[in-house]
């Protein structure tokens, strides 16, 4: 990671971490970058917070002072700047989101051409044009400015792809949606509509800074008590741009990302459409997962934190179905990244030709208790090696057995290690990461433990 962008684009609070003259910058590096040889064209999405607008204005006034031209999707998620990039003959995609934080924050994702996330070369090399180490391009004259184009078209679009991804209809069910006052506060319902669901649609009156405010996918306390009231066959919950996806089973209880990943998986491995039987998840997925999936004679492979390594492990391998416990979950098959209607439509897809409830289709998956602690240490890479810590990892790995696992991993941006326990009760997790903690502290490794 650099010094702007990290594993999910460039994020920080509004005029605090992250400026209007960050964003103009960027589509000035854009525009120029991909102007070199051809009029280049960018597409630009943006969700709901108050701030987007103005990047919005300032990602594309840099865009089109380059030479290049700027296409305005305006409200729409991130999977359909991703879907719109790599099927409309656009050079990249920017999306203006800061996902499920609160709405003072703001981010700026890149996607190649392809609608993937943007290479780490060409990031490093807009992080230079930004700190001044890159000199000062040609700005764009005369005849040669580009334009702003608004392409409401291509969010229509995306939405009729959407409805064309399942062969069944969804006639005679009610779905409940949480839309985050977000990224999906329009199109979820369409799209739902569209494939013959009855609709009932919760947070999608966005105000500019009530974006994921006690709702959506971090919240998801509103949409149980929704479903239990009005007795729905089951509700999913988005996050602000629209990437991630949690359902909410018949009788109000959450199904997480690993059991959507159970459920697709199983239901694609019956009818034979699993290619390498196996699922992609990140080292964060539940031993209940695991367990599900090996009783289901599904294999499983593990990568670091974050949809970008899922995804670079799916393509490598020709794997089509993997995720994240937070419900970022990848259809290789229909998409490039994590998209939360594609995963509510993928469910319900399996509930219907199932026949079968959600909570039903899930309950293979039992979810082991978690204790995760975050630990501030004076050297992460000497915390994670020193043998005395290694050695009390291993003694409680060995006592937890088949019954649980220990993981340490370090923070990409802060000096903190994450310890993290699964085991049968949560009593016996809390003594797993305080031994660990313990062993840290007595080595001098330990500055404090993070509420």
């Amino acid at each position: 990671m650099g010094k702007y962008f990290g594993t999910d684009g460039f994020r920080g609070e509004a005029n605090v971490g992250l400026n209007p003259v960050h964003a103009f910058k960027i589509g000035r590096y854009l525009g120029w970058y991909y102007g070199q040889d051809h009029k280049a064209k960018i597409v630009i999405g943006k969700d709901t917070r108050r701030s987007s607008y103005m990047y919005e204005n300032a990602l594309a006034a840099g865009i089109v002072s380059s030479g290049a031209d700027a296409y305005l999707l305006h409200v729409t998620t991130t999977p359909c700047v991703s879907y719109i990039t790599s099927t409309e003959d656009f050079d990249c995609g920017v999306m203006i989101s800061a996902s499920h934080n609160p709405f003072y924050d703001n981010g700026i994702k890149l996607l190649n051409s392809e609608g993937e996330k943007m290479d780490d070369a060409l990031q490093d090399d807009i992080e230079r044009y930004i700190d001044g180490l890159i000199p000062e391009l040609d700005y764009a004259t005369r005849d040669q400015v580009g334009c702003t184009v608004d392409f409401y078209s291509g969010r229509n679009r995306y939405i009729g792809y959407l409805a064309s991804l399942t062969d069944c209809t969804f006639e005679n069910r009610t779905v409940a949606l949480d839309c985050a006052n977000g990224s999906t506060w329009m199109i979820a319902r369409a799209v739902f509509t569209a494939l013959g669901a009855k609709v009932l649609v919760i947070n999608d009156r966005p105000d500019g800074v009530n974006i994921n405010r006690g709702c959506g996918s971090t919240h998801i306390e509103q949409l149980q008590e929704f479903v239990r009231q009005n007795r729905v066959d089951c509700g999913f919950a988005f996050d602000g741009d629209g990437d991630r996806c949690l359902a909410v089973d018949e009788r109000g209880s959450v199904v997480n990302g690993d059991a959507i990943m159970y459920i697709c998986a199983k239901f694609q491995k019956d009818q034979g459409h699993l290619p390498g039987n196996t699922v992609v998840t990140t080292v964060m997925s539940n031993l209940g997962l695991y367990k599900a999936l090996e009783a289901a004679g599904i294999g499983y492979a593990k990568t670091a934190v974050g949809d970008r390594y899922v995804y670079e492990n799916m393509k490598a391998n020709n794997q089509l179905i993997g995720g994240e416990q937070s419900g970022h979950i990848i259809f290789r098959r229909y998409a490039r990244s994590g998209d939360g209607l594609i995963t509510a439509i993928m469910v319900m897809r399996v509930m219907v030709k199932t026949n079968l409830p959600l909570s039903t289709l899930s309950a293979p998956v039992k979810m082991y208790p978690q204790v995760l602690k975050n630990v501030v240490v004076t050297d992460k890479q000497a915390a994670l090696a020193d043998e005395a810590v290694q050695r009390e990892v291993a003694a409680v790995e060995a006592e937890l057995g088949s019954e649980g696992r220990v993981l340490l991993r370090k923070s990409g941006t802060e000096p903190v290690l994450r310890v993290m326990a699964e085991a049968s009760t949560h009593e016996l997790c809390e003594k797993s990461v305080d031994r660990i903690i313990i062993a840290m502290e007595k080595r001098g490794l330990l500055v404090e433990v993070r509420k």
